[in-house]
């Protein structure tokens, strides 16, 4: 399923959560963090809007081996003396700028997710939030693992919504946990939807839950998206008003 649809169905879930669970408040950062979870189980893939967003810094990162290498070839040649430690900064400076040249496209994309995920464990290890610091662990993993493997499954479902729930026990912000665990099942239940279907219980079974509706990609299946999200969207607001009346 695209992407936009993954983040519209999971805007609605957070509507739901919002406005049908009792005793969660109706609050418009639970919803956005509702659509955030629905697009996490895709940072395992180069396309995923997620993992654009997060990988800002993936422009920079060939740059940056390039500098790394230009400056060890400058220090080397005015500060070392003739000799292997010479021969050696050479070499460096030479295999830097070799795998700057050699990043392109989803190599690059990987490495900036592996900064930013890195930069927000020390984030939570200095602040002392414990879900921050897990949270940066799973930005780190989930790109370099196949599309469709462990992040889409019901224990990676269990840890996003655990890591909401450190994060409620943090901010004191009721809710988080449902929040973060809905729309990151939203994204596994939409999945299931299409014809590829999502292995929820690996590794203890490779069996593939699908109901084959959607083919992704085909404009058939595109419409079939617009009309799910439609269904849906109109579904939790009928049982909204509905509430209300009562």
């Amino acid at each position: 399923m695209r992407g936009s649809s993954h983040l519209a169905i999971g805007l609605i879930t957070g509507v739901a959560v919002a406005g049908l669970v009792p005793g969660i408040p109706f609050s418009p950062a639970g919803i956005a963090l509702a659509g955030f979870s629905s697009l996490a189980p895709d940072l395992d893939h180069p396309g995923s809007r997620l993992s654009k967003r997060l990988g800002f810094a993936q422009s920079y990162v060939r740059w940056a081996f390039v500098v790394v290498a230009a400056a060890l070839a400058l220090y080397t040649h005015f500060q070392l003396p003739p000799g292997p430690d010479r021969r050696m900064g050479f070499t460096a400076a030479l295999a830097f700028g070799l795998i700057g040249a050699a990043l392109q496209g989803d190599s690059t994309r990987k490495l900036a997710l592996l900064f930013t995920g890195l930069c927000t464990v020390v984030a939570g290890l200095y602040t002392g939030f414990v879900w921050l610091s897990m949270l940066g662990l799973f930005v780190s993993v989930a790109p370099f693992t196949s599309h469709r493997s462990w992040t889409h499954t019901i224990w990676a479902a269990g840890l996003w919504t655990y890591i909401g729930h450190l994060a409620n026990q943090s901010l004191g912000w009721h809710g988080v946990a449902l929040f973060a665990g809905g729309g990151y099942v939203s994204h596994l239940l939409a999945d299931t939807l299409t014809k590829a279907g999502v292995k929820w219980f690996r590794p203890l079974t490779d069996v593939c839950l699908k109901i084959p509706l959607i083919r992704t990609g085909s404009k058939s299946g595109n419409l079939l998206e617009v009309a799910i999200c439609i269904g849906y969207g109109l579904l939790v607001l009928g049982i909204w008003l509905g509430r209300l009346k009562f």
